[in-house]
């Protein structure tokens, strides 16, 4: 298969073109400098620029790129940033695919659980209605802005991606320090549900709804098993063989991070992977000692 990639450089996508260029695909990536070769194509989706008739001739699209959340407190010109590189990106490639006289049969876009809000204990699943705060709008706008891809009759999936455990970047990248330091503990009275899922997992998921011709609309990336920010803490502490004894409070939290600590640190959501598990995905690492003991044995910094 052909695959076009953007966000090639961020930790799903290395992980995602690194699985798929073993299994001998051929990738081609969304680039924002000039290209260094026919494996990629240039683009600025700020400025709405990009050359449609070069995203001719592909099977599938994953789209991944987007500002991170969690660098950096959340300015309003943050907060706008981290909106249109999703959306005006995502409107982007989608109408230039939409005009393709020979579009890819599938487009994978990314999108993230952040979509339904902070819910507390409720069961949240692909049917779930959307939050009302700032990361769930993001979210449906997000997801609307594929809308040319869908009336081409691409068959579009948004991928709702969870906490992703990598070792080597993401949020657990940056709890590693102090946890392993042995001053880690959970955040606020750490009731807040945390849905996460391993990286193996989410690659081997997308290369799943990939070929699955049945698979459209949106698909939670998660794994079946969600825990709360306490029990997180304590499964890590026992994995790195470390006490968690030191709780950082709800306005430590808030002073260090403002308005980004509500939405990422001290809000939940209990999310289900109902399409994936209907599908008969099948997790490898399902529980959550499992897991991190498995992404912990690559950590590359040891």
């Amino acid at each position: 298969m052909r695959i076009l990639v953007s966000g090639s450089h961020g930790l799903v996508g290395k992980a995602l073109i690194g699985s798929l260029s073993s299994d001998g695909q051929e990738i081609v990536r969304l680039v924002r400098g000039k290209p260094t070769g026919p494996a990629e194509i240039e683009w600025h989706p700020n400025e709405q620029r990009l050359n449609a008739p070069a995203v001719e001739d592909l099977d599938a699209v994953v789209h991944l790129a987007g500002e991170s959340i969690a660098s950096g407190r959340w300015t309003d010109e943050k907060k706008l940033a981290i909106r249109d590189s999703r959306v005006k990106g995502t409107e982007l490639l989608s109408d230039a695919l939409a005009r393709l006289s020979r579009p890819p049969s599938v487009f994978v876009s990314a999108s993230a659980i952040g979509y339904y809000g902070n819910r507390r204990d409720e069961v949240l699943t692909e049917k779930s209605l959307p939050g009302n705060d700032f990361l769930a709008e993001v979210c449906v706008e997000w997801e609307k802005a594929t809308r040319p891809a869908i009336e081409k009759g691409i068959r579009t999936v948004h991928a709702r991606f969870g906490i992703i455990l990598d070792a080597n970047g993401g949020a657990l990248a940056k709890m590693l320090t102090p946890f392993r330091m042995g001053i880690g503990g959970r955040v606020g009275d750490g009731k807040q549900w945390m849905s996460w899922i391993a990286i193996e997992d989410v690659v081997n998921g997308l290369i799943s709804v990939i070929g699955d011709k049945s698979v459209s609309g949106p698909v939670n990336f998660v794994a079946p098993n969600a825990v709360t920010n306490a029990e997180f803490t304590k499964t890590l502490g026992r994995v790195l063989s470390k006490p968690t004894l030191f709780p950082v409070p709800v306005f430590g939290v808030r002073l260090a991070f403002g308005e980004m600590a509500d939405a990422l640190l001290l809000a939940g959501q209990k999310v289900k992977p109902n399409v994936l598990e209907q599908k008969g995905f099948d997790f490898s690492w399902p529980t959550l000692d499992s897991a991190l003991r498995h992404v912990l044995a690559t950590d590359k910094r040891g």
